[in-house]
């Protein structure tokens, strides 16, 4: 199932992982992904539809792409307090569970009191003290996908984070099913993470709701959770009319694994990521052909009996590979390369190969260490990084949800200290007044001198200060 690609040592020049690694189709339309040329302009009259008609737009493209009418475009209080008795106790726990682990993880991230709503202690240098205040963003959408399964679990991973930072208007857009409803596992986890609105709209019109608004859905200030390939592209086309986190889009796996790890093991991790559906990667690095054919043979027997065989066999079409490399440390490499939204560590001593690993979005160490703990219940975030954003972006994180702002105080005597310098600076770049900011408070000039009844008089312009070239 997994095409082959050889990159060990032999006779030639050495192979460019560019082209060899290449996924299909990458580069070959202006959108900078495989295959976005036809979705691009799709996503472009949807954004624009949705911004002209509003939730009328919403109703249409729910009911061309998920198979049913809405007439209110929320879901109904009434149906998140029954979603409690349509679930298992069992999966009632493990809400519970993993909740408690995600905020207690993201908790950690909040690194200074100004986190916590507190005043961190000022910076002082030079006569200038810097504070910086820590704000939560005031309202944030949330996306959660659907369609091919349910993902309670995403929900959990953005709307805590968000909880955590202080947020406290968060929107929630799920598409519903052909009934116009939304799983009562996701409300289930809404609910426990603290969702204020929910809505049933998907794709790249929940997308243009949430940043343009409607009358249903007020606009947000920030977009976060994964999607396809129409939602990352909608994310894109409205980034900078709010804040968008970096593209999460169809699930990524790289195994690097030997001989140590069962085949059956490792089969069933990549299994795992692939059965996400289309447009993902499942990719084993390996310096044993034995393994190669052994986790090959174990991916065709699994995947004929699988329910999702299907979204499997799609992911492997698009990238599946094995890639047979001369040993650990050219394997780490390989992975670098492709900068996988996950990357696995199945191997003897795989913790040497942790300080190597630059380029993932999570790492995984170690036989008992499957990505699912993580895309679960370990607390850490699964909104990762893909598409190699992970050579510059990092998985979800409180401070995704924080905006920074600087305050900047000095006294007189503190002006006076660095004026000249401020002067010297407006001078080169030709900003007059920037430097007259500063000479206007700190020196002495004709007509700024108080008058007899105590009030200043307007001062004059200084006459221009003479500098060497």
């Amino acid at each position: 199932m997994l095409a082959r690609v050889d990159l060990r040592s032999g006779p030639g020049v050495a192979p460019d992982l560019g082209l060899v690694l290449a996924r299909p189709g990458d580069g070959a339309d202006g959108a900078g992904e495989p295959g976005t040329a036809g979705p691009l302009a799709t996503v472009r009259a949807i954004i624009a539809d949705v911004r002209e008609r509003g939730d009328d737009a919403l109703r249409d493209y729910t009911a061309r792409f998920d198979g049913c009418t809405i007439d209110t475009i929320a879901v109904p209080a009434e149906s998140v307090d029954a979603a409690g008795s349509l679930v298992p106790q069992g999966f009632l726990d493990a809400v519970a569970f993993a909740a408690g682990n995600i905020r207690a993880y993201h908790e950690t991230q909040l690194e200074s009191p100004a986190a916590h709503g507190h005043d961190a202690e000022p910076y002082r240098r030079n006569g200038v003290t810097v504070r910086e205040l820590i704000h939560p963003l005031d309202r944030v959408g949330l996306y959660v996908p659907g369609g091919r399964a349910v993902y309670p679990s995403t929900v959990l991973m953005t709307a805590i984070p968000a909880r955590v930072a202080g947020v406290e208007q968060i929107a929630l857009c799920v598409p519903p099913d052909r009934a116009g409803l939304v799983p009562a596992a996701v409300l289930v986890a809404a609910r426990a993470a603290g969702v204020s609105e929910i809505y049933r709209v998907g794709g790249a019109q929940a997308v243009a709701a949430m940043a343009y608004g409607t009358p249903s859905i007020a606009a947000v200030d920030a977009i976060f959770g994964p999607g396809n390939v129409y939602v990352a592209l909608a994310k894109r086309e409205v980034a900078g009319r709010v804040k968008i986190e970096s593209n999460a889009g169809p699930s990524e796996l790289v195994v690097i694994a030997d001989g140590s790890v069962p085949a059956d093991w490792v089969a069933v991790d990549l299994m795992a990521q692939a059965e996400h559906g289309p447009d993902g990667a499942a990719v084993l690095v390996t310096w044993s052909e034995t393994v190669a054919d052994a986790v090959d043979a174990a991916l065709e027997r699994r995947t004929a009996a699988s329910g999702r065989r299907s979204d499997i066999e799609a992911t492997m079409r698009s990238f599946g590979r094995v890639v047979l490399v001369d040993g650990p440390d050219e394997a780490v490499a390989v992975a670098n390369h492709v900068a996988p939204e996950h990357l696995q560590l199945m191997c003897a001593d795989a913790e040497r190969l942790v300080p190597l690993v630059r380029h993932a979005g999570a790492v995984f160490v170690g036989p008992y260490s499957p990505v699912p703990v993580g895309d679960y219940v370990a607390g850490v975030n699964h909104v990762l990084p893909t598409n190699r954003s992970a050579r510059f972006a990092s998985a979800l994180r409180v401070s995704d949800f924080q905006k920074h702002v600087h305050v900047v105080s000095l006294d007189e005597a503190g002006l006076a200290g660095l004026a000249r310098h401020v002067e010297a600076f407006a001078a080169v770049e030709g900003l007059e007044t920037h430097g007259l900011t500063v000479s206007v408070r700190t020196r002495t000039v004709p007509g700024t001198e108080s008058t007899t009844n105590g009030e200043s008089a307007a001062p004059a312009v200084p006459a221009p200060v003479e500098r060497s070239a």
